[in-house]
């Protein structure tokens, strides 16, 4: 644990220099906490509340059962909430992948990885290290964001049935566990891509097509083809857990010592 450490206090001194990886961690969660928050302060008070009969509301079928108990109006807000569950859902996804592509591929421009790996430490050390530096600063600040997010909508008054539905489960799994199983296959596959290039640039715009997988989600969910609910996540967790599993594996193999030494220039 100590090489770990000390790779990831490393990374960090390093990649936190750079001024579009820090305008990114401080942004894009500005950006994605605070239009949620505008849009239900937009429904909230300019739209008056639709009483009675949800089912006249538009909204697809499939989602109606979450609805039990609320007005149209209500009803309207945790559905567009549920589409920006998805934003949320790109917070771990981008910001691993912004870190992971500038602080592997800096090795490549500085040529700092040979003396790196003349020390004591192992390849699998040295993998993890580097993960968990990318992998810790996007799930923390997503947690923090959607605490913010939580903390703006007690002081826009939402409704308790919209707030009991931003802490149901659904939520609450994407974002404790699916959050850090995408910053994990982010982080990885930033791993894989600056292994083939030599630009930070290019490393971090390849590596950007992580995030497809999900506009492709956010994309079926806004054309009533998909419902973001229990079971949803429960499968969306599995597989990308085994998928984070078998990137982890393949990440050792990248990470050889000898093909590091030699392909690695």
């Amino acid at each position: 644990m100590k090489h770990i450490r000390t790779i990831i206090n490393k990374e960090w001194s390093e990649v936190f220099k750079n001024r579009m990886v820090i305008m990114t961690m401080a942004l894009l969660p500005l950006l994605f906490t605070a239009l949620p928050l505008l849009m239900l302060d937009l429904t909230t008070s300019s739209v008056p509340a639709i009483e009675g009969n949800v089912e006249a509301s538009g909204l697809p079928q499939g989602f109606l059962s979450a609805c039990e108990g609320m007005n149209a109006n209500e009803c309207t807000q945790i559905y567009v909430m549920n589409q920006f569950l998805l934003m949320f859902m790109m917070m771990p996804l981008i910001i691993p992948t912004t870190i992971a592509a500038y602080s592997i591929v800096g090795e490549k421009t500085t040529r700092s990885l040979e003396p790196l790996l003349a020390t004591p430490i192992t390849t699998r050390e040295l993998l993890a290290g580097k993960s968990l530096a990318a992998v810790i600063p996007g799930v923390l600040i997503t947690y923090a964001a959607f605490t913010v997010f939580l903390i703006g909508t007690f002081i826009l008054k939402i409704s308790p049935a919209v707030r009991g539905y931003l802490t149901s489960p659904v939520w609450i799994l994407g974002i404790l566990l699916l959050g850090p199983v995408l910053a994990v296959i982010a982080t990885m596959f930033s791993i894989f891509i600056s292994s083939k290039v030599s630009d930070p640039r290019v490393a971090e715009q390849v590596s950007s097509l992580v995030i497809l997988p999900l506009m492709l989600v956010l994309g079926f969910v806004l054309a009533g083809k998909l419902i973001i609910n229990g079971w949803f996540m429960l499968i969306a967790i599995l597989v990308c857990a085994l998928a984070a599993v078998a990137l982890l594996y393949l990440g050792t193999i990248i990470f050889d010592r000898e093909n590091i030494l030699t392909k690695w220039k």
